[in-house]
């Protein structure tokens, strides 16, 4: 009987499935391609890794780039750089994600006079280009005496518009119902907001905090500007020191990727379940 019933659930093979997976396949191994040939390259020995024709296994294999990437030395400590990029990133994604959460609710359930006006300006923020904001945010950063140190990192990107658009518009979604049942049994607005909209949030908090942790974990040209020493730098900025002081070094540079992109990979396999719930979901079904 068992048998029976799984072979009646079982889907036929049609030409539009097989089609469909053949393309899921592809689309895997254009993605899943580079990654490897990364971390294959990694363990190279630099003239393997420019001698052709290539190849994708190492031979020899070697740790020689791994050995020279966390070689801890005064020009080039890319540990240090690792950490700093770790706490920077950590930190402002937690930032990030208390600040606009708490102006996203506010534009989306509070009634003020100019909440559209203000919402409107936010969302106008996205079209002005980033890199008009370089001399604004130099300056102010400047002023704070913030040069060469990991808030400058941390702080001038807490506002930004993206995550408040982002979670003004799944905060909308939410029924509206249960936070007036809260306030008639007697909760107040933060009490609604820290115990009925942040639980329900919970998919688009996540969601957000890793695009806020990646997007400081991989900025490149905002750290070359404010920081200057070696022991300040973050991964992304020091790495290239490091490639100039290697006089492009394949797999060195390769080591420094992988190295890059553990954090990046543990943070989207912890928090991918509530990605997917956010991108499939916007509030609750009824």
């Amino acid at each position: 009987m068992t048998t029976m019933t799984t072979t009646r659930n079982r889907r036929p093979w049609t030409v539009g499935r097989v089609f469909f997976w053949l393309t899921l396949v592809v689309l895997t191994l254009i993605f899943v391609a580079p990654l490897l040939w990364m971390l294959a390259t990694s363990f190279k020995t630099n003239n393997d890794a420019t001698a052709l024709p290539l190849s994708w296994l190492p031979n020899p294999f070697s740790s020689t780039a791994y050995d020279t990437v966390l070689t801890t030395n005064s020009a080039t400590p890319v540990l240090r750089w690792f950490v700093n990029s770790l706490i920077a990133a950590t930190a402002n994604a937690v930032l990030i994600v208390a600040v606009d959460a708490m102006a996203a609710y506010a534009l989306a359930r509070l009634r003020f006079r100019g909440r559209k006006v203000v919402f409107a300006t936010v969302v106008g923020t996205l079209f002005v280009p980033p890199f008009l904001f370089l001399i604004p945010n130099f300056l102010i950063v400047s002023k704070l005496g913030w040069l060469d140190s990991l808030w400058a990192l941390i702080v001038p990107s807490a506002g930004g518009a993206f995550g408040v658009f982002f979670l003004r518009q799944f905060f909308s979604a939410l029924p509206v119902e249960l936070e007036e049942a809260a306030l008639i049994e007697g909760a107040n607005q933060w009490q609604i907001f820290t115990r009925i909209v942040l639980p329900l949030a919970r998919p688009a908090l996540a969601t957000l905090t890793v695009l806020s942790f990646l997007t400081n974990w991989n900025d490149f040209l905002w750290p070359l500007y404010v920081l200057f020493s070696a022991d300040h730098l973050t991964l992304p900025a020091g790495l290239g020191n490091l490639q100039n002081a290697a006089t492009t070094n394949y797999p060195i540079a390769m080591a420094g990727a992988v190295v890059a992109s553990v954090p990046v990979l543990i943070l989207f396999i912890a928090a991918q379940r509530h990605v997917i719930q956010s991108v499939t979901h916007s509030g609750l079904k009824g």
